[in-house]
């Protein structure tokens, strides 16, 4: 019997370099168990929610998100781990097709919102107005403004006054609600004293006009705020954008490497 015909799988790949074969399967395996703790935080945020998510939000609910990326990321590494684990070409190339699919997914999206700045603004306008509206009822969308808010210093998307948007803050004389013409703590600005914060600082401030709020409140929208910050801060923005794409790269780039010498020692073979 001829001899390569009797080689057994181990020493048919006994010639594939190790240190490509476990470069990727490390990298493969990290992300995996990355995409595993994305998934239980997206679940443990749903889960402890304090009132039931609003329907209309669902598409934009930060957990339902985390939960959607993290299930993505598992599947797209769990091809690349046990591709480069057993060697399998069709796994690997999976991989690598996913990686580049999402790759080139979110450089059209950077490159759409670079062009069209306009309508990407308007987008994120509607995703801050649903926001507000379900301010009081979506624990994670109020973490979320809260956040935005404090980070940015700003109130709103185009200036304090779009807290009206919300059922509890509108500044209508019929609203009954105690938190009329209103707006969130977290559009508040911190005294230097201050050891406890003071959750009814922006009680009425919806009612003072742009000066007067501005000695209580951050009263530019965040909008504005975003563009300067981004600015600012081109260089972070880039090294962020960098760093996102580099491992993406990388695990392309190596899974055909691997492909390539696999197929290579499977033609010598046979």
């Amino acid at each position: 019997m001829d001899r390569q015909a009797s080689l057994t799988r181990t020493e048919m790949f006994s010639f594939v370099n190790p240190w490509i074969r476990y470069f990727l399967l490390s990298f493969s395996f990290l992300f995996w168990v990355f995409s595993l703790l994305i998934v239980a935080i997206g679940v443990y945020a749903n889960v402890q929610k304090a009132t039931d998510t609003v329907r209309d939000t669902f598409l934009i609910d930060p957990a339902v998100i985390l939960i959607v990326v993290g299930v993505v990321i598992f599947f797209i590494t769990f091809c690349g781990c046990i591709g480069a684990l057993r060697e399998n070409i069709r796994l690997l190339k999976i991989f690598s097709f996913s990686l580049t699919m999402v790759f080139l997914i979110q450089m059209a999206i950077a490159i759409l919102g670079f062009f069209y700045s306009d309508q990407t603004r308007d987008a994120l306008g509607k995703f801050v107005k649903k926001a507000i509206v379900q301010y009081r009822d979506d624990l994670d969308l109020q973490n979320l403004m809260d956040y935005i808010q404090k980070e940015f210093k700003c109130c709103g998307w185009n200036n304090y006054t779009d807290w009206s948007w919300n059922l509890y803050f509108n500044c209508t004389p019929l609203n009954p609600s105690t938190e009329r013409c209103s707006v969130p703590f977290s559009c508040c600005t911190p005294l230097p004293e201050e050891t406890v914060i003071n959750t009814m600082c922006g009680f009425g401030v919806q009612a003072q006009n742009y000066v007067d709020a501005a000695e209580s409140i951050y009263p530019v929208g965040c909008a504005d705020r975003a563009v300067i910050w981004i600015e600012t801060h081109l260089m972070l923005v880039g090294t962020l954008t960098l760093g996102l794409a580099l491992p993406q790269i990388a695990g392309i780039v190596l899974s055909q490497i691997l492909i390539s010498e696999i197929q290579k020692e499977i033609g010598s073979v046979l």
